[in-house]
């Protein structure tokens, strides 16, 4: 339950179109609902504007429905990530608005699409190996509420690829990039945009990559001011961050 929800449920009982008992019933599970091998925090929403987010990866599919039987007593959209098609038809028993994005391996149930953000999110991939990555961070983003926009495949090792969709970057409210290997792309991005650019450093590369630990200190050492920089493959951390930035 966010903010809006709370102001319009606190304005029908003043109208007395819900009752006192009817509003502490809905009001009950704040901020905490305990399933005992979960707590599920409904006060999120409203302490940070988007609702608890479920990664998937670690728990039993038992819990998972729990959890999500749980948040479905909201209104809000549902994001779980690092799931599989496994997983997703178990979910979608459970409401059949549910979607699984294959190439992230999110599931998202959207039952609030209102626009919240006040620009483009566009989510820049340097090779078509780092698509996964993106794409979580796009599902995050868009989920929360952002108008997305994506580009793929355009790195350095061809940065004509790059020059040639410039508009795009031109058109975007904040960035984020994702590429593996050496991790230039990022630095390339930031130097031609006056947004904040997010950079998410992936595990693809070979040998001395170190599983993204040379792309990771790459984006770290950027000589671009306009650069941030999140974990190794964490999409989602871009995407919700991007979406932050994206409401301010």
């Amino acid at each position: 339950m966010n903010a809006e929800e709370i102001t319009k449920m606190l304005k029908q009982v003043q109208r007395g179109k819900v009752s006192v008992d009817e509003a502490v019933d809905r009001l009950r599970n704040l901020p905490y609902e305990d399933l005992g091998y979960a707590k599920i925090d409904h006060h999120r929403s409203l302490r940070q504007g988007f609702p608890e987010v479920i990664l998937a990866r670690g728990k039993d599919p038992a819990q998972l429905e729990g959890i999500v039987r749980g948040m479905l007593a909201r209104k809000h959209n549902i994001l779980i990530t690092r799931a599989d098609a496994g997983l997703y038809d178990r979910i979608r028993k459970l409401d059949p608005r549910a979607a699984f994005h294959r190439l992230s391996g999110a599931i998202t149930i959207l039952r609030d699409r209102k626009i919240r953000g006040k620009g483009k999110v566009l989510v820049v991939s340097a090779g078509t190996s780092d698509i996964p990555v993106a794409e979580e961070a796009l599902v995050t983003a868009e989920t929360m509420g952002n108008r997305v926009q994506s580009l793929y495949d355009v790195g350095v090792a061809g940065i004509h690829r790059l020059l040639g969709e410039s508009r795009h970057l031109r058109g975007a409210r904040v960035i984020i990039v994702v590429a593996g290997m050496e991790g230039a792309l990022p630095s390339v991005v930031a130097g031609m945009v006056a947004v904040p650019v997010i950079a998410v450093p992936t595990s693809v590369g070979y040998g001395a990559s170190f599983r993204g630990i040379a792309a990771l200190l790459g984006m770290l050492n950027t000589c671009a001011s306009n650069v941030a920089v999140v974990n190794i493959d964490n999409g989602f951390g871009a995407g919700y961050m991007a979406s932050v930035i994206n409401r301010l």
